[in-house]
């Protein structure tokens, strides 16, 4: 038995099956992935009855290669996590069950997951200093919104989008463009051959002196756009991909550090899907440096849909003793 404790969490909120195994330092001792890209590509987004299909044939195998790779077996596991929401309900209820009956039958504690709270926590796995207190944002396909991290538990929200999150706004815009699903990583791709300048796109709420967001009216800009190039909007994708994803970043920094400027914070932390994208990185790191700002970006390899963040966020309820009942359900809608 490890004396040290050790998490088992699962991650099926949308179309990623995930294991991990976090031990009480907040070390990731195995994470493993099964991406379903491949099976929804064809239809241009997740169905989630495939979705569904898809978890249940895959948890398992990805429970013993975890194993494998920590070195223990489920008797050294002293609790077990997952998701309980946001999320597909059809795919939440695969990898919650899964967790419930695994917990139920080594007599252990079930941790019920908020996926955003994992997202929240992210930038700070493997850090020794532990989670550190300011603006934090968290930018995806399904939400875009930022908050005050105080400590463990204790999330302010300040703002959220009032329509599209930027990486809805991002997979829209490249099913406009003709691009492959998932849209975001394409436009990055491209954007990096193009002009960030060349059209001037609207940066909607960017100075509206609070902290919310709004998405719809970038798109429809770009829906509007397209029809007046004809047929030079294909030579044109590279500049098109670069200045639109240059409006979104420009709003996502701008907000994020007056958010930190109104609290008085000397960390900012970014993540979620779009907090891969290369060009944000690149200017929060320019940014924050001009600010005099410490920045947590989560590892690329944690910033889309991932089971090493939701044992992390599950170690921290393990350590305040916030075990949650196997009578607990799922709720696709959670918030923070």
């Amino acid at each position: 038995m490890s004396t040290s404790p050790l998490i088992l969490a699962l991650e099926t909120s949308c179309d990623e099956t995930a294991v991990a195994i976090c031990d009480g330092a907040g070390q990731i001792r195995a994470a493993v992935l099964s991406s379903q890209i491949p099976e929804h590509q064809p239809y241009g987004g997740v169905v989630p009855e495939l979705a569904s299909r898809n978890h249940l044939l895959r948890i398992r195998p990805l429970i013993q290669e975890a194993l494998q790779i920590a070195g223990v077996t489920l008797a050294d596991i002293h609790a077990f996590a997952a998701t309980a929401g946001p999320g597909l309900a059809s795919s939440l209820l695969i990898g919650n069950t899964a967790a419930k009956g695994l917990a139920l039958a080594a007599g252990r504690p079930f941790l019920a997951v908020n996926h955003l709270e994992g997202h929240l926590l992210s930038p700070f796995l493997g850090n020794p200093a532990g989670l550190q207190p300011g603006a934090a944002l968290i930018v995806s396909g399904g939400h875009t919104m930022l908050l005050h991290l105080r400590g463990s538990g204790d999330y302010p929200v300040l703002g959220r989008t009032r329509d599209d999150a930027a990486g809805e706004a991002f997979d829209k815009v490249a099913r406009m463009l003709g691009l492959p699903y998932p849209g975001g990583p394409e436009i990055d791709r491209m954007a990096a051959s193009g002009n960030p300048s060349a059209f001037d796109f609207p940066r909607s709420m960017k100075d509206s002196g609070d902290f919310a967001f709004s998405f719809s009216g970038l798109k429809t800009s770009m829906f509007y756009l397209l029809p007046t190039l004809g047929d030079s909007a294909a030579a044109r994708l590279p500049d098109l991909c670069a200045s639109f994803q240059e409006a979104v970043v420009d709003v996502l920094v701008t907000k994020t550090l007056a958010a930190a400027r109104h609290l008085g914070a000397k960390h900012v932390s970014v993540s979620g899907g779009v907090s891969c994208n290369s060009r944000l990185r690149q200017v929060f790191r320019e940014q924050c440096a001009r600010a005099g700002l410490t920045l947590h970006l989560a590892a690329p390899a944690h910033t889309t849909d991932n089971a090493a963040m939701i044992a992390y966020a599950a170690l921290h309820r393990f350590h305040a003793g916030q075990f949650t009942p196997l009578e607990s359900d799922i709720d696709p809608n959670l918030t923070l």
